[in-house]
């Protein structure tokens, strides 16, 4: 189901201290988060020890628990779901469509249903969505289901997916507080699923050489129910962010939701930050296959250069979140946004494998600017809009790099790949550098904190 993705960094005390996990007389001591500090380790400490710090929290360990097993099981049930469908129907359009359909409804799902996020205990929201996937699963195990049901509910799993990980993403301000803590905490979610494609993948396949298509997306049922107890047992019952008292329909709370977000004008900056990059740096990946004959390499190579790139992710996320302090973090976003597409220039000298995944390697790297820039966006929304705001993000991430990827295959078809993916470094190194201007221009004084008003578009003192 979900897959998952920084002036000052420290960020703003919460405005709620239930919200920021201070501790409460009624909950098991076992569930008591220790005080989020706002800023993480200064460059005189222990560099380590922000992310244990993280991992210091119980809450915390289920989230991340849950993440990894259901990660794992949509990796798995994806690969397998694919392979049944062929075996169903030995169209190889059909096959494709199942890996499409798992990025489509992204757009209607957190749009249409963001308001979920914030009208519901974010408890509440994660378990059933959890629960609905595997439902969802359950039933394409069943030896009737027709492949037009199957597809159905890829989608219905796909809607439900942005819901999940805008509830998650907001739920950890109130695990992690909304400093430092929540940063590391997003990014050893995002190494995560870095790490689970490149690992899920394998194991998906190494499955399948032993059990029916079939059989591993039972396994995936496990999964889902495995991450639901985990949520529902070792996180904590918290109020909903809106109580829905107003009227509204949950429709309309979304949308609502979505155009407030779109409509000021940093947010809407932070929130193109997030997109934009991902949207050209899937072009080599999108192309890796076409890219691999067009030099006359072979599967072995591809595999470099499918690697490549989550590899170079991984590790400059890992480099940044623990060497670098909130304040440094903050100053390389800009600049790593800014440049992070460069290296796909070099497929313009149509390279080998070797300079191609060291180009891709870098391109991955660029990424480190998102720890800095997931501290800005949870300075920039609102308590009550957060679910709502990281739904349409997850959302626009997810829509994005599709249209991006099939932006680039359709680029390939008038011209040579790798002028094509060059070209997609240069364009949007272009886009970037505008856009790293506007987000430069909305930036809040120091000691200002955005607030989002209906018809307005403003910045506020905070307090």
């Amino acid at each position: 189901m979900p897959r998952d993705t920084d002036p000052p960094t420290g960020g703003h005390p919460p405005r709620d201290p239930e919200r920021a996990g201070s501790p409460d007389p009624s909950e098991p001591a076992a569930l008591r988060a220790p005080a989020a500090p706002a800023h993480g380790p200064g460059p005189g400490g222990d560099p380590s020890r922000g992310y244990r710090a993280v991992f210091a929290v119980v809450e915390f360990r289920a989230v991340f628990a849950a993440h990894l097993l259901s990660l794992l099981g949509v990796v798995v049930s994806e690969l397998a779901l694919t392979v049944l469908v062929y075996d169903l129907t030995d169209s190889p359009l059909l096959s494709a469509l199942t890996f499409a359909l798992g990025m489509l409804p992204y757009l209607v799902g957190g749009t249409l249903f963001a308001g979920i996020a914030d009208r519901y205990p974010a408890r509440r929201v994660l378990v059933t969505c959890d629960l609905v996937c595997a439902g969802c699963v359950a039933v394409m195990v069943l030896p009737g289901t027709p492949v037009a049901g199957l597809l159905l509910l890829r989608c219905l799993v796909a809607a439900v997916s942005p819901v999940f990980t805008g509830t998650r993403m907001a739920a950890l301000t109130d695990i992690l507080g909304e400093g430092d803590l929540f940063v590391l905490g997003r990014s050893l979610l995002r190494i995560v699923s870095q790490s689970a494609l490149l690992a899920g993948f394998g194991v998906g396949g190494l499955l399948l050489a032993v059990v029916s298509p079939r059989g591993a997306i039972t396994i995936t049922v496990a999964t889902f129910l495995c991450s639901a107890a985990l949520l529902r047992f070792g996180t904590r019952d918290r109020p909903a962010r809106t109580t829905g008292e107003g009227g509204g329909t949950l429709l309309g709370e979304s949308l609502a939701g979505a155009r407030l977000v779109l409509g000021h004008r940093r947010i809407r900056a932070l929130l193109l930050l997030f997109w934009l990059p991902p949207a050209f740096v899937v072009a080599p990946e999108a192309l890796a296959a076409p890219y691999a004959d067009e030099i006359g390499v072979g599967s072995a190579a591809l595999g470099l250069l499918m690697c490549a790139m989550p590899v170079g992710s991984i590790a400059a996320e890992l480099y940044t979140g623990a060497a670098l302090s909130p304040r440094t973090r903050s100053r390389v976003v800009l600049p790593l946004a800014g440049a992070g597409l460069l290296p796909l220039v070099l497929y313009g000298f149509r390279p080998g494998v070797a300079l191609a995944a060291v180009a891709l390697v870098l391109a991955g790297a660029g990424s480190a600017y998102v720890i800095g820039l997931d501290q800005w966006f949870v300075e920039a929304v609102p308590d009550e809009l957060r679910g709502r705001a990281m739904t349409v993000l997850t959302a626009g991430l997810m829509t994005l790099q599709g249209v991006g990827m099939a932006l680039a295959g359709l680029a390939a078809e008038f011209f040579p790949v790798h002028r094509v993916v060059a070209g997609a470094g240069v364009v949007g190194t272009l886009c970037l550098l505008l856009l790293v201007a506007e987000v430069r221009r909305t930036a809040p004084a120091p000691g200002i904190r955005t607030e989002v008003r209906d018809g307005a578009d403003q910045h506020v003192t905070n307090g």
